[in-house]
């Protein structure tokens, strides 16, 4: 009885060993997969004494406070609490002289992480000339559109120049 299981547990091998050759597997290496955190940094601190923001005027005098004296375009998040209590401010952007290039994740990425529940977004015109481009009332449409689709509300858009600024949002664009 034992030479008969011997010989169907070779005849298996033998028949494992045929199908292998037949179809040979790839041997491809593992994939190594980071574990990572994300999270903010804080990079410094800036005081502001009015504590909430409570119209434009208010957010263009605290980013205007950040922005001092710059060349070129920087595209600005103002990320804000349940309160409009201001929680960070980032730039997601510097462009060239007259030009800057945002794309919403990019925008969104600092809200979700300090877990803001409204943006106030704003760029400086070095021209000082606060009439919005095309691109500046398109991407405000689409910063619109994905922050309703994470939750997030963009009350409003300002183009920051030196002594005054425009809000896209009173001025009818959304």
């Amino acid at each position: 009885m034992k030479a008969y299981e011997l010989k169907q547990t070779q005849q298996l091998e033998l028949l494992e060993v045929s199908i292998c050759m037949e179809k040979p597997e790839k041997i491809v290496a593992a994939k190594r997969v980071n574990i990572v955190q994300v999270k903010l940094v804080r990079e410094k601190t800036l005081l502001y004494k009015d504590r909430k923001i409570r119209s434009p005027r208010d957010a263009y005098e605290l980013i205007r406070d950040f922005l001092g004296d710059v060349d070129r375009e920087h595209f600005i998040v103002l990320c804000l609490d349940t309160k409009n209590q201001p929680t960070c401010i980032q730039v997601v952007h510097i462009g060239s002289l007259n030009a800057s290039i945002v794309h919403p994740r990019e925008v969104l990425k600092p809200a979700l992480l300090s877990n803001a529940a409204s943006v106030i977004v704003a760029h400086n015109h070095p021209s000082n000339v606060s009439d919005p481009s095309p691109e500046d009332i398109d991407v405000t449409k689409r910063l619109v559109q994905a922050g309703e689709i994470i939750g997030i509300e963009l009350l409003d858009h300002l183009i920051v120049c030196t002594d005054t600024f425009r809000s896209l949002k009173e001025s009818g664009y959304f």
